[in-house]
């Protein structure tokens, strides 16, 4: 049931002609990518594929997926205005199938799990990542609850624990060389959804070792 009432709520969101976080990329997942060589990417909880597109323009292969069918119709529009392609699927993550260490980077902009599935989601996910492929993770922080009660317009969950810390980075992706690792306070400027100061976990990593048992 709360699957259906989350997919039915991106949905709603994305059905507007309107592109509820802009057609322009994160600036952090931008400022990242660019000038990493390219290979095959995955875009968890891409949406409307801002991010997704960003990075088939710079001539990465991409596979992006979402819960929301309405956020893929206007993926693959964006994609065909960019002059670029993308593969593009819908479902939950343990609904999908991907192959083991088939990409080389994944990118994951504000994709906020519930409490439940987060940690579980994070090792599915680095299964996929090859050994020396990068993950690129910005994503509201547990600080971020006193932004987003003073100023509803920058957007984020609303329970806790769907948000990040940096300590519960580390311990997901503990076998990563972490590049970077900080909590932070951005201006956020990004359609309709995310205006104004929030606190922000920014994370890139590169994985050192598979891990044994998954």
């Amino acid at each position: 049931m709360e699957t259906k009432i989350t997919s039915e709520k991106w949905n709603e969101r994305y059905r507007k002609s309107q592109y509820a976080y802009g057609k322009s990329p994160n600036n952090f997942f931008k400022e990242q990518l660019i000038g990493v060589t390219n290979g095959n990417i995955l875009m968890p909880a891409d949406g409307e594929g801002r991010n997704g597109v960003f990075a088939a323009q710079k001539g990465w292969q991409v596979t992006s997926f979402d819960i929301s069918q309405e956020g893929k119709i206007k993926a693959l529009a964006l994609a065909q205005e960019k002059d670029v392609s993308l593969s593009y699927k819908v479902g939950m993550l343990e609904e999908l199938e991907f192959k083991i260490e088939a990409y080389d980077a994944i990118g994951l902009i504000y994709a906020h799990f519930s409490g439940s599935q987060k940690e579980k989601y994070h090792k599915q996910l680095d299964q996929y990542l090859k050994v020396g492929g990068i993950i690129i993770l910005e994503a509201f922080s547990q600080k971020h609850i006193a932004y987003n009660k003073k100023n509803p317009a920058v957007g984020g969950p609303k329970k806790i624990e769907e948000l990040y810390t940096v300590e519960e980075i580390k311990k997901d992706f503990d076998n990563y060389n972490i590049k970077q690792l900080t909590e932070e306070e951005v201006e956020l400027k990004e359609g309709a959804y995310h205006i104004g100061k929030g606190s922000v976990i920014r994370f890139v990593g590169e994985k050192l070792k598979s891990k044994k048992g998954l």
